[in-house]
């Protein structure tokens, strides 16, 4: 059975030295609603009418991926129905009879935002647009984005088709914890070859953050006349992930840079522990050696902002005792990192020492000389 041991870490008095943050005034945006998020931890660093309902437009296309990538094979062919080649709006031109492989339909969906595609997912993955928008709200709900509502998996106007910036934060940032979403989201470029028809789609990404911003790796653009111009927007600089919303924006490229600075601006990262550091020692049944020291396998860093204090937590997970042999590098056991309640890291524990098992007379010599020790325990 392994064994949880907690330590409280008091960021500011024990780890931290003393950060004089940024104290920048908050930016000026022309998003109707907006909001800023660090990815791991969910903590906010900047809202404005976060919490108001709005369409998300294209936006929604994140969940419609995340459904796909959780519940799809990569690999899959899937065929495009006359529904799904005949949907309206910005489309990836996909042909009734085509088909195409999962991976690449997704691909192309979120970088030139094909609702046809978003169709032929939805209906390959659950049979129908109304079953595959009604497993993207209950995953809305699962990881805690509760003002939000799908109908379709596109993001077209409906009056029962909604989210908040606050909620799509949240999305996002579930999306970033599956690294085939975040390289999906992050590539600039793609040549995607078609199974059925002697021709390929060349593809740029719509989002221009990829290459104006440093760090942008994501997420999705979106307009429609109702929603307005949206971005959700994603950097990552020094192991920290932030994600930026902005929904009926009259500048959403400026405001989402703006709010990106202000974000790197309030946070730092700081290393927690370092690669190699000696976590536990454990006992080793029938070893060479008594023990071994479990040590991390790469640095723990933390992002930071100044208020954060006392806010992380870890875990030590590994055994108190372990079988010889033991090789140097083994896995034995893991330490995790939260925020609060939330894990926002964890790395392998590993053996820094070998333990060779016992030879046959080093076991039988061993149990006498345990036998004989407690024999004179007993008789003094």
């Amino acid at each position: 059975m392994l064994k949880k041991i907690v330590f409280i870490i008091m960021v500011c008095i024990l780890i931290l030295p003393s950060y004089a943050l940024a104290d920048n005034d908050a930016p000026d945006v022309t998003a109707k609603s907006a909001i800023i998020m660090e990815a791991s931890t969910g903590k906010v660093l900047y809202a404005k009418n976060a919490e108001e309902r709005r369409y998300p437009a294209s936006t929604t296309k994140m969940m419609t991926l995340i459904v796909a990538l959780e519940h799809g094979n990569m690999d899959d062919l899937v065929p495009v129905s006359d529904n799904a080649a005949n949907t309206e709006g910005s489309s990836l031109s996909l042909v009734a009879g085509e088909k195409m492989k999962l991976l690449d339909m997704l691909t192309g969906m979120m970088m030139i935002s094909g609702n046809d595609a978003t169709v032929a997912v939805a209906e390959y993955i659950a049979g129908s647009v109304p079953k595959f928008a009604q497993m993207m709200t209950e995953k809305a709900k699962a990881i805690g984005a509760n003002d939000t509502n799908f109908s379709n998996s596109s993001g077209l106007p409906d009056p029962n088709h909604y989210s908040t910036a606050a909620d799509l934060a949240k999305i996002a940032a579930y999306g970033y914890k599956n690294p085939l979403f975040t390289k999906i989201v992050s590539t600039e470029h793609v040549v995607l070859p078609s199974p059925d028809k002697d021709q390929v789609r060349d593809l740029y990404n719509e989002n221009r953050l990829l290459w104006l911003y440093d760090g942008g790796n994501g997420v999705k653009t979106g307009y429609t006349d109702a929603a307005g111009r949206c971005l959700v927007s994603g950097a990552k600089r020094n192991g920290i992930q932030l994600v930026v919303v902005v929904l009926d924006s009259d500048c959403m490229w400026d405001d989402s840079m703006k709010l990106l600075d202000y974000g790197f601006s309030r946070m730092r990262p700081v290393k927690l522990l370092g690669q190699g550091s000696i976590l536990k020692t454990v006992h080793v049944d029938d070893g060479t050696t008594d023990t071994v020291r479990l040590i991390t396998t790469q640095d723990v860093c933390i992002p930071v902002s100044d208020d954060d204090n006392a806010k992380f937590t870890t875990s030590v997970i590994a055994p108190n005792r372990i079988d010889a042999p033991v090789v140097a590098g083994q896995k034995i056991g893991m330490i995790k990192t939260y925020y609060g309640n939330t894990e926002i890291a964890s790395v392998d524990l590993v053996a820094a020492d070998q333990a060779d098992r016992k030879t046959f007379f080093g076991l039988v010599w061993g149990s006498l000389w345990s036998f004989f020790t407690f024999i004179l325990k007993n008789l003094a």
